[in-house]
């Protein structure tokens, strides 16, 4: 005796419903696939309330794709109607996608930047003051230093949480707390900070518990300039629930940790070289190319008619 076997229609589903499950399916997959599958979830797709989280997490195979990623993120935003909250740019953003972001919404509460070689300190200050209502910033394998964190800091004073990562090496002896001095002077409400890989130093640390006292999280793994002990070890543990100390395990952290060995003092490295020169080298392929010369000409991408 067979049991009968009910074959559902998709079609049927409530808008809502219909429109989460495709909302999980990030942004390059919905404007690459699902709006094509057929004329009513081409409509959802268009709403502008599919668009308040924009995801274009990617491979980062740039040369691989058959697509432009810029491209693909200009319509999504401009699908979001100036209601855009939340957005992710990984590997392809620009000054350009930048100042494209904060010119149209001026409402947006998240930016996740990774690996954007290609937005500056210029870039992402003049998109910070465009940006009041932001409450979580991450920047992680970037060339961003101090100037334009002290401008995020004065421009987003409803900062919660920043992280600012970078590639950890045990014997890179330089140390800075250029990057830490302009948090603990410009965001007094974090709450939440990650500082993988960070150069920063006791100094460095002392001045951020000091200008930021509502800190509850704080990620310090691979700052191994950092030394805990004493008095700033039982401030840290007294003050702050969640602390993730230099030698801490990286067994859930998002992107690779393995720690460069490469040299006991600046003399292995070339006159004006910085860290952030070491860690990219691996995505110079990637990088070199220089963005769409006009970012607003996308009508030939026709996916997007």
């Amino acid at each position: 005796m067979s049991a009968a076997v009910e074959t559902r229609n998709w079609l049927e589903l409530p808008f809502d419903v219909t429109a989460s499950i495709l909302s999980r399916l990030g942004a390059v997959e919905i404007l690459n696939s699902a709006q094509n599958v057929c004329s009513q979830w081409r409509n959802i797709c268009k709403d502008p309330s599919m668009w308040r989280s924009i995801d274009m997490r990617n491979s980062g195979d740039l040369w691989d794709m058959d697509y432009d990623l810029e491209k693909m993120c200009i319509h999504a935003i401009d699908r979001s109607c100036g209601y855009l909250l939340d957005i992710n740019v990984e590997y392809f953003g620009t000054d350009e996608i930048l100042s494209y972001i904060s010119e149209r919404s001026v409402h947006l509460k998240r930016l996740r930047l990774v690996s954007c070689y290609n937005i500056s300190d210029e870039g992402l200050s003049k998109a910070a003051l465009k940006l009041p209502f932001l409450e979580e910033l991450e920047i992680s394998y970037c060339s961003i230093s101090k100037y334009s964190l002290e401008t995020i800091g004065r421009s987003c004073p409803f900062l919660k949480t920043l992280k600012f990562n970078l590639q950890g090496y045990r014997r890179f002896h330089l140390e800075s707390d250029d990057e830490a001095l302009a948090i603990a002077q410009t965001m007094p409400e974090l709450c939440h900070l990650q500082l993988f890989g960070n150069k920063l130093t006791n100094e460095g640390l002392q001045a951020i518990l000091n200008g930021c006292p509502h800190l509850e999280y704080l990620d310090l793994r691979q700052c191994f300039n950092v030394s805990l002990g004493g008095n700033l070890e039982k401030r840290c543990v007294e003050h702050i629930k969640n602390l993730r100390r230099p030698n801490d395990s990286t067994h859930d952290y998002e992107f690779n940790a393995e720690v460069h060995d490469t040299g006991s003092s600046d003399e292995d490295y070339p006159s004006g070289i910085s860290d952030i020169d070491l860690i990219s080298d691996d995505y110079d392929d990637y990088f070199e190319f220089s963005g769409a010369s006009d970012l607003s000409d996308y009508d030939d991408y026709l996916l997007f008619d």
